[in-house]
């Protein structure tokens, strides 16, 4: 692997894939002392123009967000039932982490860089304000790698 491949050091984000997310969200806030957060619901795919494993992911999730220090908050996902990476990982993990979060500048360019070190790009799309990845480096880092770009 080669070093500094991100340009960045910086967990912004450690989420995880929860089966109800209301219940998740009363038990982070209770544990956190903080109010719990109202989730959303992602676009769809013709907003998101979602990607899984190289081919078009209408996929949907329910997210909830914690902001737990200046520039990490944690992110609660619950996912439908479409194929996608975070179903995956529910249905084959159960509930848990699912990803670290960095945020990058060029990401297709660290996509290329990821893969060339054997990190496979699962799953991309869009959202308001900018783009996510998800990179497959469980065999490399235990985790799955998430990259934010936004604009």
């Amino acid at each position: 692997m080669k070093k500094g491949i991100l340009g960045t050091g910086t967990v912004v984000q450690i989420g995880f894939v929860v089966h109800d997310i209301e219940a998740a969200s009363q038990a982070f806030a209770d544990f956190l002392g903080m109010d719990k957060p109202a989730w959303s619901l992602t676009d769809g795919i013709d907003k998101t123009q979602c990607t899984y494993n190289g081919q078009p992911c209408p996929a949907r999730a329910k997210l909830a967000f914690f902001d737990v220090g200046e520039n990490l908050n944690i992110e609660l996902i619950e996912p439908d039932m479409t194929p996608s990476v975070w179903r995956d990982v529910l249905n084959e993990k159960g509930e848990g982490i699912h990803h670290i979060a960095f945020v990058v500048r060029g990401m297709q360019e660290k996509i290329i860089a990821l893969e060339a070190d054997g990190m496979k790009l699962m799953q991309k799309g869009e959202y308001t304000g900018g783009r996510y990845a998800y990179v497959d480096a469980v065999s490399q880092l235990k985790t799955i790698v998430e990259l934010l770009e936004n604009d």
